[in-house]
């Protein structure tokens, strides 16, 4: 059985947040880091992951949102790790003028990812989702209009997203 590591976006989520709720009901879902909430530095947030993965040999499944998904695929251009597959949730479009991150890796991902996307998120087109699936090799999904699943849209309870995770483990 994998383990499951919840990679955080850039905020604090909050306690209806369905990654809160995914942790809170299941103590075998660890977080990668603890919810920092802002400024998002992504060297830390990177090292922090890379110290969860490398704890244990055992495979892990990445659960990602947001800016924790750039987190995950800066990780993967850098190390090597026991990581199975990936769940990245609604990643924000960074383009090379945006001067606190820089450019988004673009390399295929070396495990199963699964992308998921909405048609009416403020940070991301779908296109540019499809752009990231594609370069990333990762499988599309389509979460309709779903903004950026986070509770501001609506989404506390996320069954959708429980049901994308037992595929991947």
């Amino acid at each position: 059985m994998p383990r499951h590591l919840l990679v955080p976006g850039r905020g604090l989520p909050k306690p209806e947040h369905w990654m809160q709720r995914w942790a809170a009901a299941n103590p075998s879902y660890l977080w990668a880091p603890r919810p920092p909430g802002p400024p998002f530095i992504l060297e830390d947030r990177v090292q922090a992951l890379h110290a969860a993965i490398a704890a244990d040999d055992e495979p892990a499944v990445l659960i990602a949102h947001s800016g924790g998904c750039l987190s995950t695929v800066v990780w993967a251009q850098r190390h090597v790790g026991p990581v199975q597959a990936a769940l990245l949730v609604t990643p924000p479009y960074v383009d090379k003028h945006w001067p606190s991150f820089g450019l988004v890796p673009r390399q295929r991902l070396p495990f199963r990812t699964i992308l998921v996307a909405s048609h009416t998120d403020p940070y991301t087109s779908f296109a540019q989702f499809q752009r990231y699936a594609d370069d990333w090799g990762a499988e599309l999904f389509d979460a309709g209009e779903a903004g950026h699943l986070e509770t501001a849209s609506g989404y506390g309870p996320w069954p959708d997203g429980e049901r994308l995770v037992e595929t991947l483990t």
